[in-house]
């Protein structure tokens, strides 16, 4: 990542692409400072690689079922990301695990709907609803070889409505994670970002 060059960015996808298009629209911006280089995926025929080929960026598929192990299908996705020499991967809505070997080669990172480390897993939303939270939200970490276990690095608050149920508190949630997502890629992009354990940096650090 350079001042005069857009950060690389690779997204992985398994579904509709929405936080994909939202990406794809920011970098449109050259003030933005990335760019997608390409995109992957686990499956085949979805509409997060259609919104990928209508951009005209890049697409790949690595489906575990093509591949004679697990550790396989990681060597081959790893090297298929590293074809396009990312600076930052993007897992957009992606449901497969990454490897450990994946991660130490690639700064990963993925949002979850949630106020991490509370509500970990598939049903954030749910949890938080049925739990009588009165503030949830969305949280953006590094991925580390746990469940939304990773260094977080934005975090966004949303208020739980007395009349929530699970799909309209999930939708408000996924409307801010999206924002979150594109405002914060985009100042890593720009300004770049520090790991050190458990905190995470964007920007030069402090003197």
């Amino acid at each position: 990542m350079t001042a005069t060059s857009p950060a690389r960015l690779v997204v992985l996808v398994s579904g509709a692409g929405t936080n994909l298009q939202a990406l794809l629209d920011a970098c449109a911006d050259p003030s933005y400072g990335a760019r997608v280089v390409a995109v992957g995926a686990d499956r085949d025929d979805i509409e997060g690689l259609a919104r990928a080929d209508r951009a005209g960026v890049p697409t790949f598929v690595a489906k575990v079922a093509d591949y004679t192990s697990r550790e396989h299908w990681d060597r081959a996705m790893s090297d298929k990301v590293a074809a396009f020499e990312p600076d930052l991967v993007v897992s957009a809505g992606f449901m497969k695990l990454l490897s450990t070997d994946f991660l130490e080669r690639f700064l990963t990172v993925n949002t979850h709907p949630a106020l991490c480390p509370a509500f970990p897993g598939m049903h954030g939303p749910r949890d938080a609803l049925e739990h009588g939270v009165k503030v949830t939200g969305a949280t953006l970490f590094v991925v580390d070889g746990g469940v939304d276990t990773g260094p977080i690095v934005a975090q966004v608050p949303v208020e739980v409505a007395e009349d929530d149920d699970v799909a309209s508190l999930h939708e408000r949630i996924k409307a801010a994670e999206r924002a979150m997502l594109v405002e914060t890629v985009g100042r890593i992009a720009r300004e770049g970002i520090s790991v050190e354990g458990r905190r995470v940096r964007i920007g030069a650090p402090a003197r």
